[in-house]
């Protein structure tokens, strides 16, 4: 299994991540290279602003269902042309 696999499979159980967190657990040194991939596999990965506990600013990344917006604007797009 892939650490982008990896990283999807754990994403899908409902956990949220930050980009520290893609590094250390999954090895991925590139973590916005790794939600970049998984979200052109279709993948609704959404990023999240959030203050940890030292007061640092991070991204959390966690996967939800995607809006009726958000699936129109993508079939506006062509996201969903199959040619």
């Amino acid at each position: 299994m892939s650490k982008t696999a990896k990283l999807k499979a754990y994403l899908q159980t409902g956990a949220s991540v930050t980009p520290k967190q893609i590094k250390s657990m999954f090895k991925i040194a590139n973590p916005s290279a790794a939600i970049f991939t998984l979200r052109q596999e279709g993948l609704c990965v959404y990023s999240n602003e959030a203050t940890l506990y030292t007061g640092e600013k991070t991204t959390k990344y966690r996967v939800g269902a995607p809006s009726k917006r958000m699936v129109a604007l993508a079939a506006q797009f062509g996201a969903f042309d199959k040619r």
